[in-house]
């Protein structure tokens, strides 16, 4: 069963309100309509069905205005949990976040890209479980989970469309059958667009804004929000950073384009170029051929944040490529700033913010109408796990309700479905 955007008129103000009362953490019913254009009546009855329904809570008073001191709203973060999977090559990182978008709970394990599907997502399952049953969160209050992995993806049909990490993935109908094993809807989505909407929901950009992620795992990707909306593009495949070329005579990339980016500047060509270089290789790569080339990375990123020259030599280079993608975002999209979330990005420090920034500032002082500002993710090298979750909430709550609500079986538990947001 698919999920859909279904949801009445009434449900999509509600979601409206969830959101401005999110983005907020505390508000008064006079500044909501402010916020969202609302008649003061519609604010004060749908507060009271949310309150009614236990996802709001009054929280004290505001301060005086001049007058009677308003009563100010809040989400109650125990209301509704989601939970968001980021399936990365090799690694799998699970977490649980409360309405909020607060991480309750966290795992990790490795070993995806060597089993077959029928094998992973057992596994994937097993340990969702457990780590709800740790966390102590109730099922019933468990929205769904947020599935994420890289490119190219058909999300309505909850399938990837890639050969990755290994054949059987190919047309793999992964969020279905996670569904499955789960009890649970499931929403397949883009590993850099979640990271990109994570940083939104957890309020660390201007929700008015529009921004662009730079995602860097093993491989690299990319996402565009728009006040709060991913930029999706056609087929939900937009903004893949990775595969932009930037040399039309490089080689060939198994994507079918020459010259990616990726080839050039992933963590997987610096574990390459470093096994190429004397002065590293032996130190920091001594199979550059293994399938865990991050921790490779790891090991060339660490050694540059500690001085090594030939190291931050390496890291330099990936990061003025990176910094040519970052240059092409902001002309393009005319972002308000470019977060680089992914465990990539967090191994090597500092270095990556910094030159990209350089290079944005640099190349594009004749198309600036204001400042582009490049910072880290507030979200660390789980920015795709929690903002899968995020993509969650975003679905079920300020979309307005959907079929998971109509597809909930006895003792409130969903009924397996795919979900699919923001459609």
């Amino acid at each position: 069963m698919a999920l859909s955007p279904t949801w009445t008129n009434k449900s999509t103000t509600r979601g409206l309100i969830l959101d401005a009362i999110r983005a907020a953490r505390t508000i008064s019913r006079v500044e909501l309509a402010a916020a969202t254009g609302l008649a003061g009546a519609t604010i004060s009855e749908l507060v009271r069905e949310l309150i009614d329904d236990g996802l709001v809570v009054e929280a004290g008073r505001g301060a005086p205005t001049g007058g009677k001191p308003r009563t100010l709203v809040q989400l109650d973060p125990r209301a509704r949990y989601s939970v968001g999977v980021q399936m990365e090559r090799n690694a799998c990182v699970i977490v649980v976040v409360d309405l909020a978008g607060r991480p309750v709970a966290r795992t990790s394990f490795q070993g995806v890209a060597s089993m077959p599907p029928e094998q992973a997502l057992p596994m994937i399952a097993s340990q969702v479980d457990a780590l709800l049953a740790t966390a102590a969160v109730d099922r019933d209050r468990v929205l769904g989970v947020g599935l994420v992995s890289y490119g190219p993806q058909d999300r309505r049909a909850g399938v990837l469309l890639s050969p990755q990490p290994s054949a059987p993935w190919l047309e793999y109908p992964v969020a279905e059958r996670l569904a499955q094993h789960l009890g649970l809807p499931v929403l397949l989505d883009n590993d850099a667009a979640a990271a990109a909407i994570g940083e939104y929901w957890m309020g660390a950009v201007d929700p008015r804004s529009t921004y662009g992620c730079i995602y860097m795992a093993s491989g690299i990707g990319g996402g565009i929000v728009v006040a709060g909306e991913v930029y999706r593009g056609s087929s939900s495949n937009s903004v893949e950073l990775g595969h932009m070329s930037i040399d039309v005579n490089g080689d060939q990339c198994p994507c079918g384009n020459v010259g990616c980016l990726e080839n050039y500047a992933g963590p997987s060509a610096l574990v390459r170029q470093a096994a190429a270089t004397p002065a590293l290789a032996e130190r920091l790569v001594p199979d550059p051929d293994s399938a865990d080339f991050l921790t490779g990375f790891a090991r060339i990123a660490a050694a540059a944040d500690a001085g090594d020259q030939a190291a931050r030599g390496l890291i330099e280079r990936s990061a003025r490529y990176l910094g040519a993608a970052a240059v092409t975002m902001t002309i393009l999209f005319d972002v308000d700033a470019i977060v680089l979330a992914g465990p990539s990005f967090a191994a090597a420090g500092s270095i990556y913010p910094t030159v990209i920034q350089e290079e944005v500032d640099r190349r594009t002082v004749s198309w600036r109408t204001h400042p582009v500002r490049v910072t880290p993710s507030v979200n660390g090298p789980d920015a795709a796990a929690i903002g899968a979750a995020a993509l969650v909430l975003q679905s079920e709550l300020t979309h307005g309700r959907t079929r998971t609500e109509e597809g909930r079986g006895a003792g409130g538990h969903a009924r397996p479905a795919v979900a699919v947001a923001g459609d």
